[in-house]
């Protein structure tokens, strides 16, 4: 087979996965800093799949790219799911993103985590911390839609043909004013699919989201993913309305309610009926995850103990009874009290 006939293949194959991702509506999982972390994810996707409603992919927190291109531990320490196959335990698919300003760089490091398994690269346009943007990274770039174009057609020519590439952006910067810009460095730059958080970074996670912005993008010929303030199924439905699109990313929300995806799910169903039951996480179910969520791997307890209090004061929006616990446990650091505290907390 010649080079043209393999490049063909590999283009079809890619349309062929496109295709397949998107033949329904979409539900992913956010790539959140500091939170979707490889534990709370192989939590969250765990209790979808459980709930019946798996997540269709989820993306991994940004791989922040400098100077070089980073080494294979580095990959495997923010994806170790590299090493089953890009996937959680619960089969979850786990998509890399890196997030960075130089293009070379950028591609040369995306190539290489498709190396090492990654199955699809995400690019990070829409991080709003103060710290990333002062480097040129994340949410800044926005204001700079011709580096966005350089980045992500450099990620595209270097990555396999058969392997997609998305971007995850902002509304803009400061403001809406550079939407069309964006829009169309996207256009030109061999992008697979756009997810959109429906605010500025100046607007940062300040309700409401401005899911009505995001139609500007719908001209595109790629699916557009809708992002920002969902917190339950009236607001997703909103979301879809106003967004004009189906396909859907849960970010907060689905940690304050791990159950959401599959809520969702229910709610579009004609069989909700008999299938609400099963949707619905009720706090002595979510015990057992919150236990392995403390039993997990992590660089010592006093790492573990404050991820999990930061999930737990999260749990307090979906969950009255965490609120109680969350009381109880609030400055304890010991994780053998804090197990107690949460059986406890449903005991007869």
């Amino acid at each position: 087979m010649n080079n043209a006939s393999s490049l063909s293949q590999a283009l079809q194959e890619r349309q062929n996965t496109i295709q397949r991702l998107f033949a329904n509506p979409v539900r992913l999982l956010a790539p959140m800093e500091g939170l979707t972390d490889p534990l709370m994810r192989q939590i969250l996707t765990q209790i979808a799949t459980d709930l019946g409603r798996p997540y269709d992919w989820s993306v991994s927190e940004f791989i922040r790219v400098t100077q070089h291109v980073l080494p294979a531990h580095v990959f495997y320490k923010y994806v170790p799911e590299l090493h089953h196959d890009a996937k959680t335990a619960s089969g979850t698919p786990i998509h890399i993103q890196l997030l960075g300003s130089e293009a070379q760089l950028m591609a040369e490091n995306a190539a290489y985590a498709c190396e090492l398994g990654a199955p699809a690269i995400d690019i990070n346009f829409g991080c709003p911390a103060k710290t990333v943007n002062s480097h040129r990274g994340g949410s800044v770039l926005l204001d700079e839609p011709e580096v966005m174009y350089e980045i992500i057609s450099a990620v595209r020519q270097a990555v396999p043909a058969h392997i997609p590439i998305s971007a995850k952006i902002r509304l803009g910067y400061t403001d809406t004013s550079r939407m069309d810009d964006i829009k169309a460095a996207i256009a030109a730059s061999g992008a697979d699919w756009l997810t959109i958080h429906a605010r500025t970074k100046t607007q940062g996670y300040k309700p409401p989201a401005y899911w009505d912005k995001i139609q500007n993008f719908n001209t595109l010929d790629i699916p557009v993913i809708a992002n920002g303030e969902i917190w339950n199924s009236e607001q997703a439905q909103n979301c879809i309305v106003q967004s004009g699109t189906t396909h859907l990313m849960l970010g907060r929300g689905a940690v304050t309610r791990p159950d959401l995806v599959a809520q969702l799910n229910t709610d579009s169903s004609q069989n909700q009926k008999n299938l609400e039951n099963t949707a619905t996480l009720l706090w002595q179910d979510l015990i057992i995850h919150q236990i392995k969520f403390l039993e997990g791997a992590a660089k010592s307890d006093v790492v573990l103990v404050g991820r999990y209090k930061q999930w737990l004061a999260m749990l307090t929006k979906g969950y009255n009874e965490a609120k109680i616990v969350w009381d109880d446990i609030k400055r304890e650091k010991n994780k053998a009290v804090i197990i107690k505290a949460l059986q406890a907390s449903v005991a007869s």
